[in-house]
């Protein structure tokens, strides 16, 4: 598969001169990060907003959020400089296990180290500082990209003026833990698998559909797909059966197998309090002004836990999406999603005359 087919002609890459290192010790060489940009940097570097993507996502915000550009929305390029890094770990252009290893001069596959949420923003980080970005006026994402956000807010507190949080929780429960070990059984269980050994040209790809068809019916609701679909059937099969049969084949037909272990492992290892604080006293030292996002028919990160975040995070807003559409909603229901970013940006902009009348 040839993975930078998907890449737009307008990414960027970033090659770090140094060897970077992971939070588990192991040292990668070489990295390479595939980044875009909109707008322009000012002269004091602090017009930045950094956007993270999600799971399967890649740099290009235009491609996925695209209602969130323009004059007056959420991300407006009079104003701001927006920047959006493949992940570490990602087939998108960013350093994983589709990278050639310096060392071996082939694929890292299954041998591409284990690598954490941490890491994923340590080498944002190093981008960031590479673009003279001074500070970011707002970090957002939603799902691993609202992981990412929160891991910001807690790592680089000097840099990050306000956070947005969309569709996540600050660590992963038992339930998205069981959803994705699920998953990753499904590719271990496909004969091409070859314990991550596969050849490019005959990957696991009936596993990694599986995955991604289980992945679906937890990134939507019963709702969704009772409104959508409901028991209708084409021929002898069910129509949601098709839809999802579809959905699985369209993402193996871009997505690695090695890198989906990777990243759905990341995820699972995501917990701000780690390795022993308190989740609640870690919360707490969260002091940017935040806006949380929850959907209340999101079945992956339910209500309860973005309740949790608005509950210690001191300077934070909870804000409901409210869609059937399920966890998908920020990428479904991008109208809506935009007014409440809207809002919340121009809530900061109110406090910053405030304090400045005074």
């Amino acid at each position: 598969m040839n993975y930078r087919s998907i890449i737009s002609p307008q990414t960027q890459f970033y090659q770090l001169s140094d060897p970077f290192f992971l939070e588990s010790g192991q040292v990668l060489h070489g990295v390479q990060v595939a980044y875009q940009t909109w707008g322009k940097l000012n002269e004091s570097g602090n017009n930045a907003v950094l956007v993270c993507h999600a799971f399967t996502g890649w740099a290009d915000v235009e491609a996925w959020w695209q209602p969130l550009f323009g004059s007056g929305k959420a991300l407006d390029l009079e104003t701001d400089f927006v920047v959006c890094s493949n992940i570490l770990g990602s087939c998108y252009g960013t350093t994983g296990a589709t990278s050639i290893n310096p060392s071996t001069g082939k694929p890292y596959g299954d041998s591409f180290p284990a690598i954490t949420i941490r890491d994923m923003v340590h080498l944002q980080a190093r981008l960031v500082e590479a673009l003279k970005i001074r500070s970011l006026k707002l970090v957002i994402g939603g799902s691993l990209g609202g992981m990412q956000v929160l891991e910001w807010a807690l790592l680089y507190p000097e840099k990050v003026e306000s956070i947005a949080a969309i569709a996540v929780s600050g660590r992963h429960s038992a339930w998205c833990i069981g959803l994705s070990e699920a998953q990753r059984q499904a590719i271990y269980a496909d004969p091409n698998w070859n314990n991550g050994n596969y050849a490019p040209d005959h990957p696991p790809a009936h596993g990694l559909a599986v995955a991604r068809m289980m992945a679906m019916n937890t990134y939507r609701s019963w709702a969704s797909f009772d409104q959508r679909f409901g028991r209708n059937a084409e021929t002898e099969e069910f129509t949601i059966a098709r839809y999802l049969q579809h959905q699985g084949q369209k993402l193996a037909d871009r997505f690695d197998a090695n890198t989906y272990i990777t990243l759905s492992k990341a995820m699972d290892s995501h917990d701000l309090a780690r390795p022993n604080q308190s989740y609640q006293a870690t919360l707490q030292t969260i002091q940017q002004p935040t806006l949380i996002v929850g959907i209340p028919t999101d079945i992956l990160y339910p209500p309860v836990e973005q309740q949790e975040l608005a509950d210690f995070i001191p300077n934070s807003s909870l804000k409901w999406l409210d869609s059937p559409h399920g966890h998908d909603a920020f990428l479904i229901d991008m109208t809506v999603l935009n007014d409440l970013i809207v809002q919340f940006r121009q809530s900061l902009t109110s406090q910053t005359l405030c304090s400045h009348r005074m």
